[in-house]
């Protein structure tokens, strides 16, 4: 079963059942694999953009090309509660729309936030960004 590989990168997001997050830029090429077993491990579907909740962590897809990463992740910053955190998750080295590590580097603390992890998700990569003020206390 598929999910069940794809649930040790799932559970390497630090991901746990109930959390509420919300899936930011996906399109038909995110690693649905990667997906099921996130839902899976939440016990809960993910939430679109749309949704008004308070979210414990955001999964945003991001490509070269989506547009401004700061912007992105301003916004994404807006819906977090206390201790919540956001995974880039961007295609790795050879892969369509990949994107250069130090473009979510650079980005990361114009936002306000601090990367803290990048760990190796398949054909993806994922890059935890927190709240530079809640590293502070």
């Amino acid at each position: 079963m598929v999910a069940t590989t794809e649930g040790g990168n799932a559970s390497k997001l630090g991901f746990v059942k109930g959390m509420v997050i919300q899936e930011l830029g996906w399109d038909e090429d995110t690693d649905d694999d990667l997906r099921i077993a996130i839902e899976d491990l939440i016990d809960d579907e993910m939430l679109d953009e749309d949704a008004v909740d308070v979210m414990d962590a955001v999964l945003l897809w991001w490509r070269d090309g989506d547009g401004d990463l700061v912007d992105a992740l301003v916004d994404a910053i807006g819906p977090l509660a206390e201790g919540g955190f956001i995974w880039v998750v961007s295609p790795k080295t050879g892969q369509d729309g990949y994107v250069d590590p130090t473009e979510i580097a650079e980005a990361a603390p114009t936002a306000g936030l601090s990367q803290t992890k990048v760990i190796n998700l398949g054909e993806w990569s994922g890059s935890r960004l927190e709240s530079r003020a809640r590293g502070k206390r």
